[in-house]
């Protein structure tokens, strides 16, 4: 009986707890608790300043900081005079505003799930290109090159929001991708 008891008392706290979190994040709009849930779960945060999208997603997608620790982004800013074979120069002031941004929200910064799987697969090192970690290798090994590489659409896998149709929001669940010429990803 008395097992019974505290099976019943525990059942009723997981209860308020979730009633209570219902409550927290919002119980008249469902559509914001699921979607906070979510993202803890599977993706970044997406790029929250307007000078780094507008500066850097002129070129190509404005990648989530939490991609990529703060000292690959301290040296991927720092080399701006050849970044990856364009002269992407920027006004010093504008240059350290951004780098200060992309370390402030890198992901060692981050308190989302992904941030800190890049963060552990990373380990010491700061490497300039998100394909070059383990996490996205790890991510990514299923998916043969020559659907990326071969494919007009896409040509790189830094290309992301080719395939994830909510990278921009920084969103990469696999569930949403669609990989051009190949159409949904399902492995």
């Amino acid at each position: 009986m008395k097992s019974m008891t505290t099976t019943l008392f525990v059942l009723l706290i997981l209860t308020a707890l979730t009633f209570g979190l219902r409550t927290a994040l919002g119980d008249d709009d469902d559509d914001d608790a699921r979607d906070w849930l979510r993202r803890e779960s599977i993706g970044f945060a997406p790029p929250a300043n307007p000078l780094y999208v507008e500066e850097c997603g002129d070129c190509h997608m404005a990648y989530p900081p939490g991609l990529l620790p703060g000292a690959s982004w301290k040296r991927i800013m720092s080399g701006l005079e050849d970044h990856f074979g364009d002269n992407a120069e920027l006004d010093p002031a504008v240059q350290r505003k951004l780098t200060a941004y992309l370390i402030a929200h890198s992901a060692e910064r981050s308190h989302l799930r992904r941030a800190r799987a890049v963060m552990r697969s990373v380990g010491d090192s700061a490497p300039l290109r998100i394909t070059e970690t383990r996490w996205f290798r790890h991510e990514h090994d299923e998916i043969p090159a020559r659907w990326v590489k071969g494919n007009d659409e896409v040509r790189r896998f830094s290309q992301c929001d080719a395939c994830h149709r909510d990278a921009a929001r920084g969103r990469f669940d696999e569930d949403n991708v669609v990989i051009p010429g190949h159409g949904r990803w399902d492995d």
